[in-house]
């Protein structure tokens, strides 16, 4: 198949599982073309049928505002037409899904022949799809795509209870790369930040506010407090970080955070890890703490969106009550303090993280691509 597939290009959770996803379906023999405003990050190498398509927009003196969403869609049409693309796999309802709609009316009998498949993330339902502002555009988009999918279950009870849609949501998890995310050896890494034995507890965010990366320094200060050699490592950066760093600050700790900024190989950090924190106010799903446990790391969460079903209270980690910063600590000291059920966390992370293995997920999404065209062009229903 041509597939074409539209994402962010940030560090965020959509723009990684896009790309690795379309990097999956090229090993698989498929051509892929990606579409953006820039290179995604993950798509830092050379791939073998993958070709990158940047979305340049032109600045008139007019628009206040460029217009993304209508250079997307000249994009989208001239990737169908020149490519003779299959699928129009766009990730994130808002512009993306609103794009393709428009690609497809300009094409006319050509983009009829084009399975359009809008997968859902997290904020593009949860926080701007349900701004009153955005409601008929996301809801519009979602019914006009051909197949919706969502990376979890919460997220899609989520869309059903704030959009008027009754159409079929299909459920394809978030996945994770287990020969990459994996434990590796790196003791003159750890020995470098952790003179004197430390154990490791460690974050990864895109520092908004919705993350409580200041949380997570409450935590570790409740660690140190209670007097567990630790370090904290802070793996990449955002809006909230000079709240992070003031809060460290508050709390006496900075001698033992290292703030790491935004990082390529984040699977070394976590194969020096101890503890995963993610105490966040909304993850609907929770990539990084899916790595995580791809690296064997146990981690404690809180209880929000997708976090309950993806680690195993008790099992693979700890999941707290939103805010509870005392239990999130708590949980952190009775595994540090206990060897045993250290070991027993982390061999279960791991297994349970083989569930999402990458090209498992990968052949669902590759079945729903056929099951969709298929719709698409008048054999079978989905």
């Amino acid at each position: 198949m041509n597939i074409g597939i539209v994402c962010y290009p940030t560090y965020g959770g959509s723009g990684v599982v896009a790309t690795e996803l379309g990097i999956g379906l090229a090993k698989r023999g498929h051509k892929v073309h990606f579409l953006s405003y820039a290179r995604p990050q993950r798509l830092n190498e050379f791939e073998h049928n993958i070709d990158f398509h940047e979305v340049a927009v032109n600045v008139y003196p007019l628009f206040e505002y460029p217009p993304y969403d209508l250079a997307l869609a000249s994009h989208m049409v001239n990737l169908v037409k020149y490519q003779k693309l299959d699928v129009l796999h766009v990730h994130y309802a808002i512009p993306h899904a609103t794009s393709a709609y428009l690609a497809r009316e300009i094409l006319g009998d050509m983009g009829k022949q084009v399975a359009i498949i809008t997968t859902l993330h997290g904020t593009d339902i949860t926080i701007v799809g349900s701004d009153p502002s955005y409601l008929p555009v996301v809801e519009f988009s979602i019914n006009k795509s051909d197949s919706v999918t969502a990376v979890s279950e919460y997220l899609r009870d989520e869309t059903y209870s704030k959009f008027g849609t009754t159409r079929n949501i299909h459920v394809i998890p978030n996945f994770v790369d287990l020969d990459r995310f994996k434990r590796v050896e790196r003791s003159h890494f750890k020995k470098a930040i952790c003179p004197d034995g430390e154990f490791v507890l460690t974050h990864v965010s895109n520092f908004r506010r919705v993350k409580n990366v200041s949380h997570t320094v409450e935590i570790f200060a409740k660690v140190i407090k209670h007097g567990i050699k630790a370090k904290l490592l802070l793996v990449g950066d955002g809006p909230d970080r000079v709240n992070v760093e003031e809060r460290c600050r508050e709390l006496g700790v900075c001698d033992h955070v290292r703030m790491l900024g935004k990082q390529e190989k984040v699977e070394e950090i976590l194969s020096i890890s101890d503890i995963f924190l993610m105490p966040s106010g909304s993850e609907t799903f929770g990539l990084a703490a899916l790595e995580a446990m791809s690296c064997s790391v146990p981690v404690i969460s809180s209880d929000v969106g997708g976090l309950p079903g993806l680690n195993i209270d008790g099992e693979t980690g700890y999941v707290c009550k939103l805010d509870d910063i005392d239990a999130m600590g708590d949980a952190a000291i009775s595994l540090l303090e206990n060897p045993e059920r250290l070991k027993s966390f982390s061999d279960a992370a791991r297994v349970r993280a083989e569930m999402f293995e990458l090209d498992k997920i990968v052949q669902q999404y590759e079945d729903h691509y056929i099951r969709t065209l298929k719709k698409v062009r008048g054999t079978v229903e989905v």
